[in-house]
């Protein structure tokens, strides 16, 4: 199988993101050109070879009116200068002078970009993930949230440039290593933000994250967005075969290459480790089973089911399973004991082998609809959320069947 597996050993970032996959092409050059001809209005990227702890790789720079972002890295000494403290995206962090743009803005933007739908369904997904998590930040609703107006071009050529090569790639799954945050704070726009700033940590909520000794922000809110967007799993490199290496460089420098390594090549086979934890109840009702089952699933297991049993003394009775990975073990098992009375909890480890799977949002008279997509080993599927279709089979009064019909 086709792998691509991101090394996050020093975060990710969009623009560290789009170098190390730059490297895998063999023209590089050429996709420059193409993205720059995109007319995303006054960004022009570019590519120069550099050098970080010893080892070369491709760093990018993405002007927007000839203007480049950087985010401030603030010493701990000095995070008592700020006594009031906005949750803002740090990647946005210009003067209050610049215009902003919000989500129908950017909706727009992405409508009009010159690529192929699936791309343009990618680019709107992940522009989501950064709605939603800085919508949660600020507690305001997402049609309330707005981006500056550089920032927003910046990381609109970023995440373009993300699913356009990997689109290009074509890798039929994403393994991404856990994710070191970095420690300290940022200066932003509107204060200083410790790290993981508010939104980034929102969007890598349930993916394993580290911080260690390396002061600064390591992983934005985008390099998040696009991990999580992407990755079929996060854990370990599994064995593969090789073929590219790609090496996308950050601006600063810590002791540490500050890079993301992206490897391609090919693995024998995408099973892993996940663990099933089961218990038999007979003498919870119905309702208490159901609320424990969206417990389950809320805690990060992967499915849980009921199976109807028969117990001892002749009692019908409920084996209640769910399937996890081993990081959410102790999340999983909290739920079984806290919500059920269970005594004890049986587990097991299995391997387990899937498809890639992502969601995107698909365009459709009546508003986006969200579409789960799955594919690797020759097949590929997709399937419409059936929430996002029976809302708008209420509305409209068309059957679920008329309305499939009406979809792409």
């Amino acid at each position: 199988m086709k792998t691509l597996y991101l090394d996050c050993g020093m975060g990710a970032a969009g623009d560290m993101l789009t170098a190390a996959l730059l490297e895998l092409l063999p023209e590089p050059k050429a996709f420059l050109q193409e993205l720059n001809a995109l007319g995303i209005p006054g960004v022009v990227t570019t590519a120069v070879r550099t050098e970080k702890c010893g080892v070369c790789g491709t760093q990018l720079s993405v002007t927007v009116n000839g203007a480049e972002e950087e985010s401030e890295d603030v010493p701990l000494a000095h995070t008592h200068a700020c006594s009031h403290v906005h949750e803002h995206d740090h990647e946005h962090a210009h003067e209050h002078s610049h215009s902003h743009t919000g989500m129908a803005d950017i909706r727009a933007r992405i409508a009009a970009l010159p690529v192929p739908q699936r791309v343009r369904d990618n680019i709107l997904a992940v522009y989501g993930r950064l709605a939603a998590a800085e919508s949660e930040a600020h507690g305001r609703p997402v049609d309330q949230i707005h981006f500056h107006e550089v920032g927003t071009m910046d990381a609109l050529a970023d995440i373009t440039a993300v699913c356009l090569l990997l689109e290009r790639l074509a890798p039929e799954q994403i393994i991404v290593s856990p994710v070191h945050v970095g420690s300290g704070h940022v200066r932003c726009a509107h204060g200083i933000l410790p790290v993981p700033a508010p939104a980034t940590a929102i969007l890598l909520r349930g993916v394993p994250i580290y911080g260690g000794h390396i002061a600064g922000e390591l992983c934005t809110p985008t390099g998040a967005a696009l991990l999580t967007q992407f990755a079929a799993r996060f854990g370990d490199m599994p064995p593969m075969r090789v073929e590219h290496i790609g090496y996308g460089m950050g601006r600063k420098d810590f002791s540490a290459a500050n890079c993301v390594r992206a490897l391609l090549g090919e693995t024998e086979d995408s099973a892993e480790d996940v663990l099933e934890l089961a218990c038999n109840l007979d003498d919870m009702t119905p309702e208490a089973i159901g609320f424990a089952l969206e417990r389950l699933l809320e805690a990060g297991a992967l499915d849980a089911w009921t199976t109807p049993i028969g117990m001892k003394k002749s009692r019908p009775g409920v084996l209640l399973s769910a399937l996890c990975r081993p990081e959410k073990r102790q999340a999983v098992l909290e739920v079984f004991l806290h919500d059920t009375t269970t005594l004890g909890v049986r587990e097991h480890r299995c391997s387990r082998t899937a498809l890639q799977r992502s969601v995107s949002e698909t365009d459709s008279p009546w508003g986006p609809v969200r579409c789960k997509q799955a594919g690797g080993y020759g097949v590929s599927r997709k399937k419409y959320e059936f929430d996002d279709l029976a809302r708008i089979a209420r509305e409209t009064g068309l059957s679920l069947p008329e309305l499939l019909e009406k979809l792409p």
